[in-house]
């Protein structure tokens, strides 16, 4: 969904580039060469990791064959640090130049990389505010290029408009559902979000669960939502905005997309014994969710992590944000906060003008 962002400015900005990718579908329908589909990549925690592993090495490989053979004037890696910090290396020794976008969350995860990084990129562009710091005190020169999230979630449907966009009363209260969008993930957490649904649904009758669909998310990974009556909705539908009452995330971008949308969350995250294990010696941050991260790493969304997320505990939470009681003002008051934190720049039109301007240069700097 970024990359495809980022073509359409690049697009915008020089007509007649070629571009190559890795490609999920947002890339495909823009339009450009796959090189491989990006489904292929599409795994997380650490036991999937390791099933795929075979697959991830061969397709990197086949990328840089490619590169080696086309020359390519830049590449741009998007996220996924596992892949693309060894895909960066690589390609730098072929002397192609690299611009990585979405810094990896070394501050968070696996600080002692950051000479790898170096390694793995010409230029770093950060979607968060204060990773250019934390990256200039490693010697990396890294750059705030805006967050698309705060500037996609300006706009959208109103929550007037979304409710009668799934038909229902404007007086009825509306609870957003989202249970992840890799498999692992919705095989973790939809059963546990339809109970805590049809638990709330017995406190609180008249109101609607929504549920969106993520590209490549089928009926049959949201069947216990489906069965539990739970509306879905199509994220790729324009003006796509989720401003629902209160919401039940799992963690991840989703979390900030609600933030900025001014809905309380109560965020949850379940996974394998091994990945939570590694997460709670490894990972730097207090907090699990984006927003609360940004918010100085206190939990102002509720955080219920693997044994915690139960429904019980979901239930303790969401029902005082549904009912508006004063934590619901006073998550209102800190979500303002954090959309002056991350300003209004474009940062699709920025790594276009990074990109093309390194294009220019022919070589590293």
């Amino acid at each position: 969904m970024h990359a495809s962002s980022i073509m359409r400015a690049l697009r915008k900005q020089q007509k007649n580039i070629k571009l190559t990718a890795i490609a999920g579908p947002a890339m495909r329908e823009v339009g450009c060469d796959t090189l491989c589909r990006m489904e292929s990549l599409n795994v997380m925690g650490i036991g999937d990791v390791l099933k795929a592993l075979p697959r991830i090495y061969s397709i990197g490989q086949e990328v840089c064959s490619w590169a080696e053979k086309e020359k390519p004037d830049v590449a741009v890696l998007v996220d996924f640090p596992g892949f693309n910090m060894r895909l960066g290396e690589k390609l730098r020794r072929l002397g192609i130049p690299v611009l990585y976008y979405i810094a990896p969350k070394l501050w968070a995860w696996g600080h002692w990389r950051a000479k790898r990084l170096q390694r793995a990129q010409d230029r770093l562009a950060c979607i968060l505010p204060f990773e250019p710091q934390w990256f200039s005190d490693r010697e990396i020169d890294a750059r705030y290029v805006g967050n698309p999230s705060s500037l996609a979630c300006r706009h959208g449907w109103s929550q007037t408009e979304l409710k009668q966009r799934l038909a229902m009363p404007p007086e009825a209260p509306l609870l957003a559902l989202l249970p992840g969008s890799r498999y692992s993930e919705l095989a973790m957490h939809a059963q546990l979000l339809a109970a805590a649904y049809q638990r709330i649904k017995k406190e609180m009758p008249s109101i609607v669960g929504v549920t969106p669909r993520a590209p490549g998310v089928t009926d049959v990974q949201l069947k216990p939502l489906l069965d539990a009556g739970v509306c879905v909705l199509d994220r790729l539908e324009e003006n796509y905005a989720l401003r629902a009452d209160a919401a039940i995330a799992v963690s991840g971008t989703a979390t900030l997309e609600l933030a900025l949308w001014n809905v309380p969350t109560v965020l949850v995250y379940k996974s394998s014994p091994l990945t939570i294990w590694l997460a709670r010696k490894l990972v730097g941050t207090t907090c699990a969710g984006l927003a609360n991260i940004l918010l100085d790493d206190k939990p102002v969304m509720p955080e219920l992590i693997q044994e915690k997320a139960t429904v019980d505990a979901i239930l303790k939470n969401i029902l005082p944000l549904l009912k508006k009681d004063q934590r619901y003002s006073q998550q209102q008051l800190a979500f303002d906060d954090l959309r002056d934190r991350l300003g209004l720049e474009d940062p699709s039109e920025a790594v276009a003008v990074m990109t093309l301007d390194m294009a220019s240069e022919g070589s590293r700097p």
